[in-house]
């Protein structure tokens, strides 16, 4: 075999060999830069309709924008991002949207021991290229941590208006997504781009 030949048999053996072990770091922080500016589409927009819905309707709104908007919207921004957007937390409102499969628990995890030793909200974010059934997949976690507007459906029972109780209890029979006091970590949104 000719030198060039041999060059050219080599140079590709090496891109193949790179392409099979995945996204380099550069492209793993590309990946994240996209999922951060999906999550934070995702918040500002929530935010947005909750404060309108609140003004609007009372705070008996709020429910009505996490149960039937906030997974329109995420879906939205998931198809503009080409991902898949999901909210988990330990302690689910609705289980069947936001129970966390075993990658996010265990990136649930790793994000509330990093809180509880004092890294600020807007720092918490976790990610890794994963192995699957379908293939590689970039798996990305950003922390949520409680805010005061988040009181309303979210707190403990001294912050929770009365009506909003009602109507939570009625709607969310096993709602476990109460007993919080602002700034404390609440669970995160899960990201996933197919490689």
């Amino acid at each position: 075999m000719s030198k060039p030949k041999i060059a050219l048999t080599a140079l590709a053996a090496a891109l193949l060999a790179g392409c099979a072990t995945g996204p380099t770091v550069e492209q793993q922080a590309a990946y994240a830069a996209d999922s951060r500016a999906a999550v934070g589409e995702l918040v500002k927009t929530l935010l947005g309709e909750l404060r309108q819905d609140i003004a609007a309707g009372g705070p008996e709104g709020a429910i009505t924008v996490c149960r039937d908007k906030a997974p329109k919207i995420a879906g939205g921004i998931a198809q503009k991002h080409g991902v898949s957007v999901k909210r988990v937390t330990f302690k689910p409102r609705n289980p069947q949207r936001s129970t966390p499969d075993e990658w996010e628990t265990q990136a649930l995890r790793e994000l509330e021991q990093r809180f509880a030793q004092g890294v600020k909200g807007d720092a918490l974010e976790y990610y890794q290229v994963v192995d699957g059934p379908k293939g590689k997949t970039f798996r990305y976690m950003k922390g949520l941590v409680t805010a005061e507007l988040c009181m309303t459906c979210h707190g403990t029972p001294e912050t929770i208006p009365p009506a909003v109780q009602a109507k939570l209890a009625a709607e969310y029979p096993g709602d476990k997504a109460t007993g919080y006091l602002p700034n404390q970590f609440r669970g995160g949104v899960s990201i996933q781009r197919p490689l």
